[in-house]
């Protein structure tokens, strides 16, 4: 049986020496610095301070930090989880889920949920969007697309920037990134396109991906060039009238992204909490104020 520190029944190894406490019999001079139990060198985990036993790692016993504390983070402070790529796997699924809806109710299920700012829309005979009050529009236009292309290009780019920078960032934090990118750049279209111009598309988001991307490489003092070579052919693509791509949804995603990832990933970690929510709380109102404001220069 396991003994209580400083037990005088401790049972003793070799040469007079403590036994460890998962290996009876087996002496040894060193104890964990957290609960104080002989260990043996099989049993030693490294600590900042000392060894620690494997059940004090994996609880957090003995010192009053729960659990959590001795989790793995990453570099924003997320915690490390068995499958970093989780939630791009999931939004994924949910962008390739909602076109086939496209493709099986056809256009008036595209015309109910796309970007539009105020106009008459003929399937649905009536006056439609944003300035209607229907703002889950800036929202569901993240999750449509108008072809098989650009589902594919932007699936692509998800998966490309999106894993590693999931692993980087963590779940919660990759998440909040990737809504508050698409917010900026559904606004920013919402503000500045033709109030009658409909808008749909994953792009924003994903431009915000590349734009915390980018900031996490200079942060961690990789090469820049070819995330900087993806952007620059992106936004050639994103200005190319050619191509009839909605440019303000990519550039307010992108500005989103920037300022989030730095915050996620340049704060200190003696006020990480602050800065985060705060650069956060400050994108969704500058969302807000945006909206806001067009909707009543349209009404």
């Amino acid at each position: 049986m396991d003994q209580a520190p400083g037990s005088p029944q401790e049972p003793q190894g070799t040469q007079g020496l403590p036994s460890c406490y998962r290996h009876p019999g087996r002496g040894t001079g060193i104890s964990c610095t957290r609960c104080e139990r002989p260990i043996c060198p099989d049993c030693m985990v490294s600590a900042s301070v000392g060894f620690q036993c494997p059940e004090c790692v994996r609880t957090g016993s003995g010192t009053g930090h729960s659990p959590a504390a001795n989790q793995p983070r990453t570099i924003a402070g997320g915690t490390v989880t068995a499958d970093p790529r989780l939630l791009t796997k999931l939004l994924i699924g949910i962008n390739l889920a909602v076109f086939l809806l496209q493709l099986s109710l056809g256009d008036r299920f595209t015309d109910q949920f796309d970007l539009i700012g105020r106009a008459f829309v003929p399937l649905l005979g009536d006056v439609e969007g944003v300035g209607e009050g229907q703002w889950y529009r800036l929202l569901t236009s993240m999750f449509l697309h108008g072809s098989y292309i650009h589902i594919a290009f932007n699936m692509l780019s998800l998966w490309w920037i999106g894993g590693p920078l999931e692993a980087a960032l963590g779940r919660a934090r990759y998440l909040t990134l990737y809504l508050l990118s698409g917010l900026a750049g559904s606004a920013l279209t919402y503000l500045l396109a033709d109030a009658n111009q409909p808008s749909l598309g994953a792009s924003g988001a994903v431009f915000g991906l590349f734009g915390a991307t980018a900031v996490l490489m200079r942060r961690m003092n990789y090469d820049m060039r070819p995330v900087i070579a993806l952007l620059v052919i992106n936004l050639i693509f994103t200005f190319n009238p050619a191509f009839n791509i909605a440019w303000q949804a990519h550039i307010g995603g992108l500005v989103a992204g920037v300022a989030v990832g730095y915050a996620m990933v340049h704060a200190p970690a003696e006020s990480r909490a602050l800065v985060q929510y705060g650069t956060c709380a400050l994108i969704l109102i500058a969302v807000i104020v945006t909206v806001v404001a067009r909707t009543a220069s349209l009404t």
